[in-house]
């Protein structure tokens, strides 16, 4: 359950608590969303799965925005992190889906590993509205 508390907002995600950070802040017009991977109530979803990974991760990130009264037209940049080459295309497939009409910056970057060897993909989301 995510909730706003001034100009943070938190998901109640376990490492939220146990690192000292927020889901997302918000910075006057600017909401800055936190590395979200696809991790519910501490679990790992769609194991293997890097396309439904992406979804999650993205709408985990969206529900922070949403909750810091923007939505995901007001999204101006994505930075995802994939464990494989081979999951690009999975990623970039989910990404357009829900963003394929907004068009923001977007960078993908290979990386060595996650925090949990079972997570595939991880973004961070920024959202901005004057």
């Amino acid at each position: 359950m995510t909730h706003c508390s001034g100009t943070r907002v938190f998901s109640g995600g376990v490492w939220e608590e146990r690192y000292g950070y927020a889901r997302a802040v918000v910075a006057g017009p600017w909401v800055l969303v936190s590395g979200c991977t696809a991790t519910v109530d501490g679990e790992v979803q769609h194991v293997g799965d890097a396309y439904r990974q992406a979804l999650a991760v993205f709408g985990i990130a969206l529900d922070a925005i949403e909750k810091a009264g923007l939505s995901r037209h007001d999204v101006v940049r994505v930075r995802y992190f994939v464990v494989d080459d081979a999951h690009y295309d999975e990623v970039g497939r989910a990404h357009a889906e829900l963003f394929g009409d907004v068009r923001p910056a977007c960078t993908g970057v290979r990386v060595a590993g996650l925090i949990d060897p079972r997570m595939l993909v991880e973004a961070e989301v920024e959202a901005y509205r004057e």
